[in-house]
């Protein structure tokens, strides 16, 4: 039995490490000495392999310092404190742009199609998520006749992500000339230093001056149409202009850091062998206005498509000031949830956030708190039903305190919440990929947009008070009447925050 005691005393060393090591932070450390405590040994070599990176990409994207570069004196306090804080930790700086709002993936996916049609010289895209179904074979054939036709076209996906997507269709595009890498690979060595490690940015752009990103991946079920997943609400943006070239350089240093796909000898000479039969769409009408109709590959899919209600009005383009920044899981500062703290913090009026995962640190929490006892409005919208179930308990253990602190907590009950917004004063803007834990803030490569700009605010807050009207107020009193087992099965959930 010495090996037993040998054992506690190993695990010991491994819990006082842990200590030590985050000192800094003590309620991350009190999680992986718990976990350390339940799971001996096996604990720590968790804690090692998410908390160590390797071989990932350690140097934050930042601008120079620059005087010139700040808002108008027309902006709010608020707005010009906020933009003044971030200026250094955005790629380039501040920038100026036109954007519009999808609020839907069918609106998304016509408009990026019609983009894709455009493109002349370069196409890049990377997606956490990318599917091989109605509307990743629509892209992907498109992007067969535009690399046809002379386009450079270069392709990033997530090794996690996107592991179902058949490998025998990524050597299809890589014959046809289409330059494609994957980032975290599943495959020795790599998983073993970076399996806990993501790409989760959603990132397109067109020709250098045209972009893409927000909370939407390629699939089916972000139309809202795929019946076993049902209505789908998520927030995306379309950017044109110079800010356009921040995404640009954010997609540059990933792919870098990406390794290419090979393809092996004797695949090579297969791939002919193999080919996948895409579904052939009508080519789209394009009138005189370079508009796209709908009477092309949308009405392929079936006639629940051709409803009014299924087809959103075409948004409109707004001038907005921009900072872009990166979540980098190789630097120690994490930036994404730095910017969401100093917009937190400066708020005067009003803080609107959507999310799906909502477990952040403690941090971010108490600048809830505070910015309601400074007398701003802070209202939370989280999903009533979520995918992540263990998310989904975990997140139940913040609502009390914000509750009693006075924050209004409302839950989406019409389908699947996937958009990540938060609305600041009526003028700021937040929308990327990120969520509020501690995935987004420290293990994954993500991308988000801080918009200033009255006009897009407004479109994105009247979207937040439809969603209002699509979901049901928390109560204090529901949380109160939890059984026992469900508080302790909640609490449990919250231990493996590190890991959400």
């Amino acid at each position: 039995m010495e090996w037993i005691f040998y054992l506690f005393l190993l695990n010991t060393f491994f819990m006082l490490f842990i200590a030590i090591w985050e000192v800094r932070r003590p309620a991350k450390a009190l999680n992986w000495i718990t976990i350390t405590l339940i799971l001996p040994t096996i604990g720590f070599w968790l804690y090692l392999s998410t908390s160590n990176p390797k071989r990932i990409h350690r140097k934050r994207l930042t601008s120079s310092h620059n005087e010139s570069d700040k808002l108008p004196d027309t902006y709010s306090h608020s707005a010009l404190v906020i933009a003044d804080a971030l200026r250094n930790f955005t790629v380039h700086g501040l920038r100026v742009g036109e954007v519009q709002v999808f609020n839907n993936g069918i609106a998304k996916y016509e408009q990026l199609i019609e983009s894709l049609q455009k493109a002349q010289k370069t196409i890049d895209l990377e997606y956490y998520i990318y599917r091989n179904d109605q509307i990743g074979n629509r892209i992907t054939e498109l992007l067969f006749e535009k690399a046809a036709n002379g386009v450079r076209i270069r392709f990033i996906r997530d090794g996690w992500g996107s592991k179902k997507f058949p490998h025998h269709i990524i050597l299809q595009m890589m014959e046809a000339g289409i330059e494609c890498r994957t980032i975290f690979p599943l495959r020795f060595p790599w998983i073993m230093s970076n399996w806990n490690y993501r790409d989760h940015c959603k990132i397109v752009t067109i020709d250098g001056k045209e972009s893409f990103t927000g909370g939407m991946n390629v699939g089916y079920e972000y139309t809202g149409l795929k019946p076993d997943v049902g209505f789908w609400r998520d927030t995306h943006l379309q950017i044109i202009g110079e800010a356009a070239g921040d995404l640009q350089t954010i997609f540059e240093v990933h792919w870098n850091i990406a390794l290419p796909e090979k393809i092996k000898s004797k695949t090579k000479s297969k791939i002919s062998k193999k080919t996948t039969k895409f579904p052939k769409y009508k080519s789209q009408e394009v009138d005189r206005t370079g508009s796209v109709s709908h009477s092309g590959w949308l009405t392929e899919w079936g006639s629940e498509l051709t409803a009014k209600d299924k087809f959103p009005e075409k948004g409109k383009l707004q001038k907005a000031y921009i900072h872009t920044l990166e979540g980098n899981p190789g630097v120690p500062t994490p930036v994404i949830r730095q910017a969401y703290f100093i917009c937190i913090t400066q708020a005067v009026k009003t803080i609107d956030i959507t999310t799906p995962y909502f477990v952040p640190e403690t941090d971010i929490i108490m600048a809830l708190k505070t910015a309601v006892a400074r007398g701003v409005r802070v209202r939370l919208l989280v999903p009533h039903h979520i995918d992540q179930k263990i998310v989904g308990l975990a997140s139940r253990t913040y609502y009390g305190e914000l509750l009693e602190a006075g924050v209004h907590i409302y839950q989406y009950d019409k389908g699947m919440l996937h958009a990540k917004v938060m609305i600041i004063d009526e003028e700021i803007a937040e929308v990327g990929a990120a969520n509020y834990d501690m995935r987004s803030f420290r293990l994954n490569y993500e991308v988000c947009e801080i918009l200033y700009s009255a006009d897009v605010t407004r479109e994105l807050t009247q979207q937040f008070e439809q969603d209002l009207t699509d979901s049901v107020p928390l109560r204090i009193e529901d949380l109160l009447q939890r059984s026992l087992t469900e508080r302790i099965i909640e609490q449990g959930a919250r231990l493996l925050s590190p890991l959400l």
